[in-house]
């Protein structure tokens, strides 16, 4: 890619990731070095030899782009995000894994050629715009069967990523990096116009002049084709997806039936409840997420189970790892994503059940406790572990995209103090523990969740921690679970991963059987053994 101020001879060479290509920085050549091109990246260049000489002809085409404009008048519009796992060859999985590692090429270029500027003091290459002049001047096939809009779409991942830690770092946030990480494996996204969506096959683009490469979904894209706007080929687990983007139009309802702006409805965050709602007509949800946990939890006691079994077959530093450790490390991989995907799955279950509720009971607007502040807290190793597997900002998340969805509208408040503050007498309840909040001032009891909820109600969007004056406290709860595909989460309440094992312990006091009709019982006398009595 071209930089100013250097000539042919003093540009230095670039030596792309994994050795595929090497090339030289001038004011005339590409990235490879190859002759540059016009930036619509579809035109190809002609060179001819007139003895020593070379004559570049380069056929000149004007390239007009408008930009997709939606008519002010046209009914709103949420984007929407489904991912679907591909059934793919042998042959078709290795074209996928060598669009992913050419994308990752182009990431590793770029912080490449940007770490050059850097060390002779020059501006860098961030902008959009810039760097697809540079790609369109690499010339074709510099990344294998890449096209320019699969290029293109990791050049504006790397842009938006680099103008947002700008905008962090100006804001006062000295934590926020630069993008300067490579990766072998980049998600490439191609836009509405590119690929093909037949039912369950769709047509990746490669580049010009390579074989067309068809892929097979494993479910049907649950969006019609003509909402579908991208597709997104990425990697997790070491398995192949597809991430289908499309334009879902928010929910319409009947006259009397759309939820009322005017209802609030107040919503806590949690890792028993992932949410607990309070409506202002005394009506309650509490969602549970004790089978999240368990997964979490069984997740983690697997995890290091099987490092302990592979503990004595673990390869030394730099030295190459075997047939066996690479199986064991793929399968680690998959049981990884799967484990991911069923936490996500439940997480969107429980958004999905509150959105539900709220429509039929008409809540227009929910006021959202943000908890993230608990996140710079350091609180030991357990509960950290804890707070990182919470997912505060992927609940939040879920919820405000299923809510867009319906038409309502979600507003994050500040929750401090709300799950350990009196309702009735407006007092600070010391260290409230469990479920239950008991104030020891006026002896109100209460659901803490419920009880937190209610009193998010009543907070201003943008304000400060404040008590609130008049709160309406849930009089019917309605209780829901989430995550009913997870293992254990059925009436047994037995992991399958597990094997079963008899009860331990004391099964408790026997009880005599009831009297027969007409007759004693002939059940001996059950003892209760009780070796906890304070002796005076």
């Amino acid at each position: 890619m071209a930089a100013a101020g250097q000539d042919r001879a003093a540009g230095p060479c670039v030596s792309l990731a994994r050795g595929r290509a090497t090339g030289c920085l001038s004011s005339s050549t590409g990235l490879l070095g190859g002759p540059r091109r016009s930036l619509s990246g579809a035109v190809s260049t002609n060179v001819r030899r007139v003895g020593r000489l070379r004559e570049i002809v380069v056929p000149v085409v004007l390239v007009s782009v408008v930009p997709r404009r939606r008519n002010p008048a046209a009914p709103r519009v949420v984007h929407r995000t489904a991912r679907v796992a591909l059934r793919v060859t042998a042959g078709q999985r290795r074209r996928c894994f060598g669009l992913l590692r050419s994308a990752g090429d182009v990431r590793a270029c770029v912080l490449e050629i940007n770490a050059w500027r850097r060390r002779r003091g020059a501006v860098p290459l961030v902008g959009y715009q810039e760097w697809c002049r540079e790609l369109a001047s690499s010339g074709p096939g510099t990344f294998g069967e890449l096209d320019s809009t699969g290029a293109r779409s990791v050049l504006r991942r790397f842009s938006d990523a680099w103008f947002a830690a700008a905008k962090r770092r100006k804001d006062g946030d000295v934590s926020a990096r630069f993008p300067r990480r490579r990766r072998a494996l980049m998600p490439v996204r191609w836009y509405h116009g590119t690929f093909t969506l037949d039912g369950r096959r769709v047509r990746i683009p490669t580049a010009r002049g390579t074989a067309p490469l068809w892929v097979r979904l494993a479910r049907e894209v649950p969006y019609p084709v003509e909402q579908v706007r991208s597709v997104t080929l990425l990697c997790e687990g070491g398995r192949l997806f597809l991430d289908v983007t499309a334009e879902v139009p928010v929910a319409t309802y009947p006259p009397g039936e759309a939820p009322d702006p005017g209802r609030i409805a107040g919503v806590d965050l949690g890792i028993i409840h992932p949410y607990a709602v309070a409506s202002p007509d005394g009506e309650g949800l509490l969602v549970s997420g004790r089978a999240i946990r368990a997964e979490h939890r069984m997740h983690l006691a697997d995890t290091k189970a099987r490092h302990r079994a592979v503990a004595g077959r673990v390869p030394k530093p730099g030295q190459k790892g075997s047939r066996r450790w690479r199986k064991y490390r793929r399968r680690a991989r998959l049981v990884e994503g799967r484990h991911r995907r069923r936490v996500r799955q439940a997480q969107h279950e429980a958004a999905a059940t509150v959105v539900s509720w709220a429509v039929r009971e008409r809540v227009g607007v929910l006021h959202v406790g943000d908890p993230r502040g608990v996140l710079d807290i350091d609180a030991g190793r357990r509960h950290n572990l804890r707070l990182r597997q919470w997912q505060i900002g992927r609940l939040l998340q879920v919820l405000t995209d299923k809510a867009t969805l319906a038409g309502i509208t979600v507003h994050p408040v500040n929750e401090r103090g709300t799950s350990s503050t009196c309702p009735a007498c407006q007092r600070r309840v010391p260290k409230p523990r469990g479920r239950t909040l008991s104030c020891p001032h006026c002896q109100f009891t209460g659901h803490r969740d419920l009880v937190a909820a209610a009193i998010i109600a009543t907070r201003t969007p943008g304000g400060g921690p404040t008590t609130p004056t008049a709160v309406v406290l849930p009089q019917v709860v309605t209780h829901r679970r989430a995550g009913r595909h997870l293992p254990g989460a059925g009436q047994s309440r037995r992991d399958p991963r597990r094997p079963h094992q008899a009860a331990r312990g004391s099964v408790g006091p026997r009880r005599p059987a009831p009297p027969a009709s007409g007759g004693e019982s002939l059940a001996p006398t059950a003892r209760i053994h009780n070796n906890h009595q304070k002796t005076r």
